[in-house]
């Protein structure tokens, strides 16, 4: 769906946090389950509908957007997800590996909650309970709510929050894309936007306003201005740093790694995650309990059915080097299945290689390759029979970027450093990730006859260490 109706956009509002109910504490309740639609997939699916994708599959017709309050309790991870029918509304699947999903009844709807459902995240509580904080789409207003089940299909009524000024009065202050995090025993939450705004409290009922949430000392060479637009915003620690995984609605998805000093956010990297077209988007993230943290985004603009998309999750770590690493879930391995494997693979200068025993429309590759002095290599996938209308993916050595389509992604290969693939294959929807430091996503149209992979090189000759393929089941049947 295009950009300017994506729901994070729809409408500008300020930013207040709430106060809070324990869990299990009596609220009004919704109605019976069985009166909420819960999504589920057809028994014949369309032929462009994806494989191992999360995605929405009515029954009625839906705009599917943005992933929003993630929580790992009891053994289960409950993922929300924004989408539209009779207003916006929150689905809720369940996972125990963040790859096999359960539709849950969509309970949180304008009519339990007063609202409309748009972006928020969730958090654990100082006495490990969990909680949402999210914008009530119309409302004007950010809000918290508890799930008063450990199913998380009822919630507590949600309450609104308000951020006082140091005289006692209501601070002024935009009510948008709010997060909500632990800090020691301080509970900090940010609305998001241009120019963010901070709050804290102690109690998660009385709020303190902090003014701006970015450091007075922003440096000036990041980037990127200080009024660049902060939403879909979600902040964490990783390694030695903080993260502030957020979008801007012109940019697409992208981070900011700094520190948190002086109650404020003062950051020194930031890169994109989203690059010609900014489709991907409104990112989400979760802490496991083996302590990874896991990300997904809202992959859009899709040329085929649902029109809406949640990415592969991505696991993040930032190690004593300081650069942020980017892999697949290794959750994902479970699903592969008829593993190929070849060794030594010399690819001649413009001359590709076309991989006969390698087709399939649902598949995952490994590719280790030493590029020797070629000036752009990889692959095509997604070829037809005669090699042609491929998708590439393209290590660009002279111009420093990998390609995946029309997507052009900023990546530099150390010297004597071989390049490891990872290339996810759905349908028409391409997933790459290189070296665990970048990672882009792309699609073109989907032609089902269009199944072939072929090597390709320009200016020298590579060699092709090692490739790997497996088929990819499906996320949606048994078996």
């Amino acid at each position: 769906m295009p950009m300017m109706t994506s729901p994070r956009i729809a409408v500008l509002a300020v930013a207040s946090l709430v106060a809070f109910a324990p869990l299990g504490t009596a609220q009004d309740q919704p109605a019976p389950a069985s009166e909420f639609e819960t999504p589920a997939m057809p028994a014949n699916p369309p032929a462009d509908w994806l494989t191992y994708h999360l995605i929405h599959p009515g029954p009625g017709p839906a705009m599917p957007g943005d992933p929003n309050p993630i929580f790992f309790w009891k053994g289960r991870y409950h993922l929300h997800y924004i989408y539209k029918n009779k207003g916006f509304v929150f689905a809720h699947v369940s996972s125990t590996d963040m790859v096999h999903w359960k539709w849950h009844p969509t309970t949180l709807t304008p009519k339990t909650t007063g609202h409309g459902m748009f972006s928020g995240t969730g958090f654990l509580t100082k006495e490990g309970k969990p909680a949402m904080i999210y914008h009530g789409q119309g409302s004007g207003k950010n809000w918290v709510a508890y799930p008063q089940d450990d199913n998380f299909e009822k919630w507590s009524k949600p309450e609104a929050v308000v951020a006082l000024e140091e005289d006692g009065t209501p601070a002024k202050a935009r009510q948008w894309d709010p997060d909500c995090w632990l800090n020691g025993d301080t509970y900090y939450a940010l609305t998001g936007g241009k120019n963010p705004s901070l709050m804290k409290s102690a109690d998660l009922k009385t709020w303190k306003a902090l003014g701006a949430l970015l450091h007075d000392a922003y440096p000036e060479n990041l980037g990127v201005p200080k009024g660049e637009d902060i939403s879909c915003a979600n902040f964490f620690k990783i390694g030695n740093k903080w993260m502030l995984l957020c979008i801007s609605h012109t940019l697409g998805c992208r981070y900011y790694l700094g520190d948190f000093k002086d109650e404020k956010f003062l950051p020194d990297f930031h890169a994109l995650m989203s690059w010609n077209g900014n489709n991907f988007f409104a990112p989400e993230s979760v802490l496991t309990p083996d302590g990874r943290r896991v990300m997904w985004a809202w992959v859009f603009k899709l040329p085929f059915a649902p029109t809406g998309v949640q990415s592969l999750p991505r696991e993040l770590s930032l190690p004593d080097d300081g650069v942020l690493r980017i892999k697949p879930l290794r959750e994902l391995e479970k699903l592969r299945h008829d593993e190929k494997s070849t060794r030594d693979l010399v690819v001649k200068s413009d001359a590709p290689a076309v991989q006969k025993d390698i087709r399939g429309d649902a598949l995952e590759l490994s590719l280790s390759i030493e590029p020797g002095t070629a000036k752009a290599f990889g692959l095509e996938v997604c070829c037809d029979k005669d090699g042609k209308n491929g998708t590439p993916i393209v290590i660009d050595t002279a111009n420093r970027v990998l390609q995946v389509g029309n997507v052009k992604a900023p990546f530099e290969l150390k010297a004597g450093e071989r390049a490891e693939l990872r290339v996810f294959i759905d349908k028409n929807l391409i997933e790459v990730f290189v070296n665990d430091r970048q990672a882009a996503v792309a699609a073109g149209n989907f032609i089902p006859a269009n199944q072939g992979i072929q090597l390709i090189s320009t200016g020298g000759d590579i060699v092709v260490k090692e490739f790997k393929s497996w088929k990819v089941k499906s996320i949606y049947t048994e078996g």
